[in-house]
């Protein structure tokens, strides 16, 4: 096992609309996400964000559980709504001054403080005026947004992450429709992810311009794959996967470029590209001086060959009900299969440990840069036995191996920041509302109270930063 840098930041990660509530406090305005809740039928049994685990009122609770785990850092999202509740315009002082609050008790803490600037909840506002991510728009109101945040909060916050997941949220809002704004279009997709590749590129060139002493990226939704079989087709089952996959979403962000395979497949399906030539010289002036790798891994995927008649995109398990996740693919490509090697979580997400290690000594290899793992966790049905306790050793037993992974990675050759477990506290699920969780306290949110309590796990990741991953 190596030794982890002394400087290794072990922390825990969240979402302003998946904790914070006070949905309409001291002046925030109104995202999607507000709105989107609050349509039958959209979100998991009618669960919504307006109290979620009511952080805003009580992050001082939250940050005092965060110094008792020993946490070295702590990522959580900006609203962009709490700091202009239109999207542009005036500045609402009362946005500022709560993460100002928030970011000095972590530094009082020994907390580092990550900071998020879009984890998913647009201002409603830029969606009604120019329908938000489809328009080119978005870019120079994002970056402007950006600026107010680095101007206020730059002089203590070292890490940034601009976006979270721009290949999840764009996916599931414009493929699957189960995201705001619930479209069905792939033209829409490509278009929307373009401008989100953009906007992260204006950040990155923006937070350098100004001069600040911190590092910068963004977070991508990882999932490495495997090819089924060693066969020809399913070979270039898995090329297809990752052209079109993961490449395309990191080339975009760390190189300023997609993969002409994927562009020459796209334009096969007669969609016409986002992209324009002066895109490019924007991107690629970003990758040269963008500092790290964000990624967000869960589990790997296996891949083989998908017939023109197969099968297409199908949702996602979202009742827990294990083995009920139907095969998903692109006729004519490829389609993921369930791998006999592994065990799943009831949800149907492959539990692959080396997966870990396997993605980020390929991404080591394809941009070699260093990397912050943003995310990585494990949602399970946690419960509270009868002393008050929650056991929750597959927690740990998952957590103890990916770290491991981490160690096997840095020994690779990887330069890896730190290792963000999502999430401290339990919290909302985008798709599967409040039973799925995955903090290290548990929040009962059966009761007025919103009570937390620590988990086993809270008090054995406590150990592990104690003895910098020696504890294991």
């Amino acid at each position: 096992m190596t030794q982890f840098d002394r400087n290794f930041l072990w922390g825990s990660a969240s979402a302003a609309y998946q904790i914070e509530g006070a949905v309409a406090a001291d002046g925030k305005g109104e995202s999607v996400w507000d709105v989107w809740a609050h349509l039958e039928g959209k979100t998991h049994e009618g669960t919504n964000g307006d109290i979620a685990t009511d952080h805003y009122n009580r992050y001082e609770e939250d940050v005092a559980l965060m110094k008792k785990a020993g946490l070295k850092a702590y990522r959580f999202s900006i609203s962009w709504t709490r700091i202009l509740p239109n999207g542009t315009g005036i500045v609402n002082s009362e946005g500022i001054n709560f993460y100002n609050r928030l970011i000095n008790l972590l530094i009082e803490n020994d907390i580092q403080p990550l900071v998020t600037l879009y984890h998913w909840d647009l201002p409603q506002t830029l969606q009604t005026k120019y329908l938000g991510w489809e328009s080119e728009q978005i870019v120079h109101d994002f970056t402007a947004y950006a600026k107010i945040c680095f101007k206020a909060f730059g002089d203590r916050v070292k890490y940034w992450i601009v976006m979270n997941e721009p290949n999840i949220f764009t996916h599931l809002g414009y493929i699957m429709g189960v995201h705001p704004p619930g479209k069905h279009d792939e033209a829409l997709f490509l278009k929307t992810y373009h401008h989100t590749a953009l906007a992260h590129a204006h950040t990155v060139l923006a937070y350098k311009e100004m001069g600040l002493e911190g590092q910068i990226g963004s977070s991508i939704a990882f999932t490495p794959a495997y090819s089924s079989t060693s066969s020809e087709a399913d070979q270039g089952a898995l090329k297809s996967y990752y052209d079109i996959g993961p490449w395309w979403y990191l080339d975009s962000y760390y190189k300023g470029s997609y993969p002409e395979s994927a562009i020459e497949y796209y334009t096969s399906q007669n969609i016409e590209m986002p992209f324009k030539k002066a895109d490019f010289e924007i991107m690629k002036a970003a990758a040269e001086v963008v500092d790290f790798i964000g990624i967000n891994y869960y589990q790997t995927a296996m891949v083989a060959y998908n017939p023109i008649d197969g099968v297409g995109i199908s949702s996602f398990n979202t009742t827990g009900k294990k083995g009920t996740q139907k095969e998903s693919g692109i006729p004519g490509l490829y389609k993921t299969v369930k791998n006999p090697n592994i065990e799943y979580t009831d949800w149907d997400w492959a539990i692959d440990p080396d997966g870990l290690r396997y993605g980020l000594v390929e991404l080591k290899a394809r941009y070699d840069l260093p990397i912050l793992i943003s995310e990585n966790g494990l949602g399970a049905f946690d419960t509270v036995s009868s002393d008050g306790a929650i056991n929750d050793d597959y927690r740990i037993d998952f957590l103890r191996a990916h770290i491991e992974a981490c160690g096997n990675a840095i020994n690779e050759g990887v330069d890896l920041l730190g290792y963000m477990t999502w999430s401290f506290t339990d919290l909302l699920s985008w798709l599967n509302g409040f039973k799925k969780r995955y903090g290290f306290v548990y929040v009962d949110f059966e009761s007025t109270d919103l009570k937390r309590i620590p988990k086993k796990s809270f008090y054995w990741y406590r150990e592990v930063i104690k003895t910098n991953g020696e504890a294991l």
